[in-house]
């Protein structure tokens, strides 16, 4: 009867979840993939799985559920905890015990739920399930897969549910999707590209209508972009040809003009970087400046870009590139750069940006003609929403609906400090405003107390004060790092009258902020204008907030991202019936590297969803791989029993399993997860001496490379290293190398800027001298590290975390007796000749003091140190005293049949 009525239940509260999150076709059958199958789905970019998860957390909303979300971006742990009202995890190990058995849904970092974990903080059994976002970056070594593998172990009913939206992320790697999947513990694969059928069918019930507007480049800039293309062909095939024997094949003029080509030169060249000539590194830099110039080019106006590259048209850079600058092609960039902003007359004439001119069209021609029309000569309640790709685009359209063409062009010039002796005929107008207000400008950064201006300059300043308190309220240059403005549209009919372009005067007054804007009286009034970036500060869900909230009638895409079309197809198909369909403008310039750069981007995301769909095909995939069964842990994982099944003499042998003592700080790095994976039980404790206790006697202080070169300058290693051989008889220093990088410490770029590798060893060796205990260990990669660990516990006792709690900095082990009299007196005999790692405890425990040490005979000293030739050798130091005439008999060298040291005693005499 509770079961038909938890039906009952259920099913209203699918009703209601399908009320409060709409979802379309193609996502109730996502919903159902996922509520039913335990499954890592990959979606294609711009079809969020927001409302999927939604709807997924809010049928397990109820406490007497336990579900956990890893792996979230901050954005997404913020739009969920906002969404639900959520309450944070608390900081405290008991606080956190209490929130989870309160049940619901539980956002939490990797780092702290694997030590809760191990720490038996949270009720494994109890779980119903873990829902891992951003899926593409698990691996088998991060904290992510030792979360699941820690679960899993005790938890065989509970779901594990993961989503993506990035198919490009697997396909890097060999068999990637596979190793994603046995990290998550997964068997079930959905891929669901743009061109899935059912996607298709959705989207093509209620299509918005797009307008393309393809905008040819000036002349000038077709053939600037033609330079930079060549040259960039060109230091490609210099690259090549000086690097045959490396792989270089995805570094290609078409990569360069992509997003990713910064991963694409880091996953092809940091593994050799040491190996590089001096010459390929200043290829490499200029691909990256050419790169940059070329998105400048299309993206930036005329000023800018020629500012940008009169930097690299100086003789401090041409003594660090690789000589492109030499190029005939380079030349002629330069002089085609500098014809875009001054005339033949070398007058101050710069070049408008051909989209401006056609984003000045839609807002004042096009759309409120269209606007009237439907509203019957009314423009009011009327939204308009322009989308960029960057804050400083973003800045730039605000500052050129807000000032015009020709006046932000004109102040910028003077930003970016360009000499302007001659203004063209087209600038009258602001020849008598802007000049002045620059040469105010100047003499105020120039001015001292000693220097000031006459009275007659003073009234000119006062003028240019006035000017400069008019135009600050509209104008801000340096105000670039905002990724919303919003814009009220005015004098329209006064605009059309006198047939003025946005190039000579500013028809746009500025607002406020999106974020502190109620918009609810203001647009009732006049027409508003929101301009945003696709993403505000890497927050993927930016989008999909201003679509809800601002619900534009035209949407003007001025930049072109794959993401954002699609969000935009989705936003319309969620749309009411009655409610209006939002008209997109699609602003593109025709036959460039922008063209290129979209195409190729849905071409790789193509290419990425056939080869899984592929893979998906032919891959096999194990019944047990779930973990649900103890056969994936018997063939993955040493036994968890205490018992050894081998038989020994007929007897089954006790053995106990593995165990290491970690510090909770070093939670943040691989080690740990690939410890337990081999089968290596982890004791999390906060520990004061070292990072990892594997035996009673043995401590281990992990360095990666930057760390290493941390403590050495700082000289924090050395009283790492003193602790460690005060506590422990066999301290290791392990230093670490990034698996993806050669193992070595030659080259700036692996170690740092500011120290070489043989500054490095100098420090280590005396390190070495000064600590004749410690051990230094070489690990290429945390694989090998967990191999190493496991080889030393063999035949083993595990510590003890008591113990190693006991310790501290300031204290010391409780065995080792030499400690109770005095530290310094220590490290004193220690570097004594004759005494050794061997017999320091017995000199320390047997004698009294130094005066007593000095006192006994070399027969005493023989019988404490139980070696007789250790014992003449400190017997000696003791008491022999060393002089220069002593010292030169040990080198005497014969001049011909005589010594020197007789020629010198008999002239002597």
């Amino acid at each position: 009867m509770e079961t038909n009525n938890d039906d009952h239940d259920s099913n209203e509260q699918q009703a209601e979840i399908e009320y409060k999150y709409p979802m379309l076709s193609f996502e109730k059958q996502i919903f159902m993939d996922a509520f039913e199958k335990d499954a890592l789905i990959i979606m294609a970019k711009g079809l969020h799985y927001n409302t999927i998860l939604c709807n997924l957390l809010n049928v397990f909303i109820d406490p007497s559920n336990l579900v956990l979300v890893i792996n979230s971006s901050e954005h997404e742990e913020k739009f969920l905890t906002d969404h639900f009202k959520l309450s944070t995890l608390p900081n405290l190990g008991t606080d956190r015990e209490k929130a989870y058995l309160e049940g619901g849904v539980i956002i939490v970092s990797t780092r702290i739920l694997v030590v809760d974990l191990l720490k038996n903080r949270l009720p494994i059994s109890h779980i119903t399930g873990v829902i891992v976002l951003r899926a593409h970056t698990v691996l088998e070594s991060c904290q992510e897969a030792f979360a699941l593998r820690l679960y899993r172990q005790q938890n065989k009913t509970g779901f594990i549910k993961a989503f993506s939206n990035s198919p490009i992320s697997f396909t890097f790697g060999f068999h990637q999707v596979e190793k994603v999947m046995r990290a998550l513990f997964l068997t079930e694969l959905f891929l669901w590209p743009r061109f899935h059928g059912t996607v298709l069918k959705s989207l093509k019930i209620r299509q918005a209508p797009v307008e393309e507007l393809h905008v040819p480049l000036s002349t000038n800039t077709c053939h600037i972009q033609t330079c930079l293309i060549d040259i960039m062909n060109y230091t490609v095939k210099q690259l090549k040809s000086i690097n045959r024997t490396f792989d270089m094949q995805e570094i290609t003029t078409e990569n360069c003009l992509t997003k990713k080509f910064h991963k694409i030169l880091q996953s092809q060249l940091d593994c050799v970087w040491h190996q590089l000539s001096t010459r390929t590194k200043e290829y490499i830099q200029d691909l990256k400046v050419l790169r940059s110039m070329l998105l400048n080019l299309i993206h930036d106006d005329s000023v800018g870009f020629y500012a940008l590259v009169s930097k690299y048209r100086t003789p401090e850079y041409a003594k660090v590139n690789s000589g492109w600058i030499l190029l005939d092609s380079a030349e002629q960039l330069f002089r085609l750069a500098r014809g875009r902003v001054y005339n033949s007359k070398n007058e101050f004439d710069p070049e408008s940006c051909p989209k401006w001119e056609v984003l000045g069209n839609l807002m004042t021609q096009e759309i409120p003609q269209e606007v009237k029309q439907k509203k019957n000569g009314s423009l009011k309640n009327t939204k308009i929403l322009i989308l960029c790709q960057d804050m400083k685009t973003c800045s730039q359209l605000n500052h050129y609906l807000t000032m015009g063409g020709h006046k932000y062009l004109f102040y910028n010039a003077f930003r970016k400090e360009l000499t302007v002796n001659k203004v063209s005929k087209k600038y009258t107008s602001l020849t008598n405003t802007v000049p002045v207000e620059a040469e105010a400008k100047k003499e105020k950064g120039k001015k001292t107390k000693k220097d000031k201006e006459t009275a007659s300059k003073e009234d000119e300043s006062e003028k240019t004060n006035e000017l400069d308190n008019e135009e600050d309220d509209d104008f801000n240059l340096d105000d670039a790092n905002k990724s919303n403005y919003v814009l009220t549209l005015t004098q329209v009919s006064k605009q059309s009258k006198n047939n003025k372009t946005l190039n000579e005067e500013s028809i746009f007054e500025p607002i406020s902020q999106l974020d502190s804007l109620d918009i609810t009286q203001i647009e009732s009034e006049k027409p508003l204008i929101y301009i945003q970036t696709f993403k505000e500060n890497g927050n993927n869900f930016s989008l999909d907030r201003t679509l809800e909230f601002i619900r534009p009638e035209y949407i003007i895409l001025y930049h072109t991202d794959v993401a954002a079309v699609r969000q935009i197809e989705v936003f319309e198909c969620r749309k009411r019936h009655d409610e209006p369909t939002t008209k997109v403008y699609f602003i593109i310039h025709d036959k460039t590297v922008e063209e290129q750069a979209y195409l190729t981007t849905l071409r790789r995301e193509k290419q990425a969803f056939e080869l899984l769909i592929q893979t998906k095909c032919v891959m096999v995939v194990p019944s047990y791989q779930d973990g649900k069964t103890d056969e994936y842990f018997n063939l993955n994982v040493v036994e968890e029993d205490n018992v050894d099944t081998r038989k020994a003499g007929g007897q089954i042998q006790n053995k106990e399993k593995p165990l290491v003592i970690v510090d909770m700080r070093e939670f943040r790095s691989d080690l740990p997860s690939l410890l337990h994976k081999n089968g290596i039980n982890i004791e999390p404790v906060t520990i004061a001496i070292g990072d990892y206790i594997l035996t009673p006697d043995i401590c281990v202080e992990r360095k990666s490379i930057s760390d290493l070169i941390g403590s050495l300058n700082s000289g924090r290693l050395y009283t790492q290293c003193t602790q460690m051989c005060r506590n422990y008889s066999r301290p290791i220093l392990l230093i670490e190398f990034d698996q993806n990088k050669p193992f070595n410490l030659q080259g700036h770029f692996v170690v740092s800027n500011d120290i070489s590798g043989v500054d490095i060893q100098q420090k280590l060796q005396l390190l070495t001298i000064h600590f004749p205990r410690l051990k230094l260990v070489w690990s290429p990669s945390p694989y090998a590290t967990a191999e190493l660990f496991y080889e030393l516990k063999q035949g083993r006792k595990n510590p003890n975390a008591s113990e190693a709690l006991a310790l501290s900095g300031d204290n010391t082990a409780e065995d080792i007796n030499y400690e109770r009299y005095n530290i310094m007196v220590h490290d004193f005999v220690q570097k004594l000749p004759g005494v050794t790692s061997k017999n320091i405890a017995r000199i320390m425990n047997k004698g009294i003091s130094l005066d007593h040490l000095i006192i006994l005979t070399k027969e005493q000293i023989a019988e404490i140190i139980e070696n007789t030739k250790e014992a003449d050798v400190l017997h000696s130091i003791l008491h022999k005293n060393a002089n220069p005439t002593d010292a030169t008999k040990k080198d005497e060298k014969l001049y011909g049949k005589r010594k020197f040291s007789k020629l010198f005693v008999t002239k002597s005499k």
